[in-house]
């Protein structure tokens, strides 16, 4: 049962995360007003949170849960799915800081300013941390049918 339960709570904190970030991608653009900025920080802030339970449960599920460190730290597909998990979190800074820089804007009740240039990469990113998440799925799948242990 307990394995169920956190089976189920991994899979909800990836439907979350995904479901944050695909709001991420909604809601930016260049021309954003005093509001949807806020609403934007707080998505990214709820992100982190949702990346870091992501981390927690599926730890929880390789120490308690699944078959033991031995399989997962000789499965070459588990360390690329850890690998792209990692590429996505430190990919997840760019937006997180343009977000950040807007903070004393925010606090004087201002809309933020973010150029063009700034604005394409931010979207740029978050479309590429979509795009890399969307790989993650196909990685479990191989790795649940024992795809990439190392002989």
């Amino acid at each position: 049962m307990a394995d169920a339960i956190a089976a189920s709570l991994h899979y909800l904190s990836i439907f979350v995360l995904f479901a944050l970030l695909t709001c991420e991608h909604i809601l930016f653009r260049a021309d954003l007003d005093h509001a949807t900025a806020r609403r934007l920080m707080r998505i990214d802030m709820a992100y982190g949170a949702a990346a870091g339970l992501v981390l927690f449960t599926g730890a929880a599920r390789m120490i308690w849960f699944g078959k033991g460190w031995a399989y997962y730290l000789h499965n070459w597909v588990f360390h690329a799915k850890v690998s792209l998990f990692i590429l996505v979190g430190l990919l997840s800074i760019v937006p997180t800081m343009t977000f950040f820089n807007w903070r004393n804007d925010l606090l004087a009740g201002k809309a933020p300013t973010i150029t063009p240039a700034q604005a394409r990469r931010t979207l740029m990113v978050i479309r590429l941390e979509l795009l890399l998440l969307v790989c993650l799925p196909f990685l479990a799948s191989l790795m649940a049918r024992g795809v990439g242990v190392f002989n």
